[in-house]
């Protein structure tokens, strides 16, 4: 990685949303960012190879890809180009158990790894990112021009957590907080909207954004969401899960770590996926059942 000053120069790989935008935000700080992206349209270079070879020694890639096999056969096809002394980042969201296999890969070939939580979503390039990360200290000391110049600006922003897999783990646990946040304010909306006494929801939630403890960036947003569309009329109620809420319950269970709210928020998107739940009509027929109440015909 060369520096200049403050300056870095870094390899980007994966220019989607996130990736993009993160490119961006360095070169405005005055850092030199080579790109690749499958799509030729947003790359500076044609393959990872060519990105590694613009690259100076000793040389630092951000790789920010998918999670699962793409940021994996990334990380390995690195391991091959790259050489002793130079340092791998992974930013995306991957398992907290893949940074060790991914880590000693590289360490094989005298690579360094760092391990990098991303928040910020679109928001990122002009808000700046909140940075979880992993990895040994020389390594997250080197890179830190970086991350200070990703960062929102003040204090808070960024953690070194630990060693490898530290960053990514909080980055799980802070995915899992954000799940059981969006369902409370969800419920709220709901209950909000059944009643017979609130007129204005989209009111309610807007003075909500100051002087309240519920105050929040995601509070922030679904008022603009409301602002949009009143009665959230132009979306349907079927919500996705990234993987990071799962894997925050598996990690509760595993250490007896009770997770109630977040792993009713999870089990409620599962329920979003249901034009009509199986485990509701199960209960219709037992009501009826035992209690003669009735029931509504398909």
């Amino acid at each position: 990685m060369l520096e200049r000053g403050r300056d870095v120069q870094l390899g980007m790989i994966g220019l989607g949303k996130m990736g993009g935008n993160m490119k961006l935000r360095l070169e405005k700080a005055g850092h030199q960012v080579v790109g690749y992206d499958r799509n030729p349209d947003v790359a500076d270079v044609g393959s990872v190879a060519e990105l590694v070879a613009a690259l100076d020694a000793p040389r630092a890639v951000w790789v920010m890809v998918p999670a699962g096999e793409p940021t994996t056969s990334t990380v390995a096809e690195l391991a091959g180009l790259l050489a002793e002394g130079d340092v791998v980042v992974d930013g995306g969201n991957s398992r907290f158990t893949d940074d060790a296999v991914n880590a000693a890969l590289l360490a094989e070939h005298g690579i360094g790894y760092v391990d990098a939580g991303v928040s910020g979503g679109v928001w990122g390039l002009t808000e700046g990112y909140a940075l979880m990360v992993g990895g040994s200290a020389a390594d997250v000391e080197r890179l830190r021009p970086v991350f200070d110049a990703l960062k929102p600006e003040g204090e808070f922003g960024f953690v070194h957590a630990g060693g490898v897999g530290a960053g990514h783990y909080a980055k799980m646990v802070h995915n899992g907080i954000e799940y059981a946040m969006m369902q409370a304010y969800a419920e709220g909306y709901e209950l909000l909207e059944a009643s017979e006494y609130v007129d204005n929801v989209p009111e309610v939630f807007k003075s909500w954004r100051s002087g309240t403890v519920v105050r929040s960036w995601l509070l922030d947003l679904l008022d603009r969401a409301l602002d949009d569309d009143p009665e959230l009329a132009r979306i349907k109620g079927y919500v996705e899960d990234s993987g990071e809420g799962r894997w925050t319950v598996d990690e509760g269970i595993r250490l007896r770590v009770p997770l109630p709210a977040i792993t009713e928020s999870l089990f409620a998107r599962f329920t979003s996926r249901q034009e009509d739940s199986p485990a509701m009509k199960a209960v219709a027929a037992l009501r009826n059942q035992f209690g003669g109440h009735a029931v509504k015909p398909e």
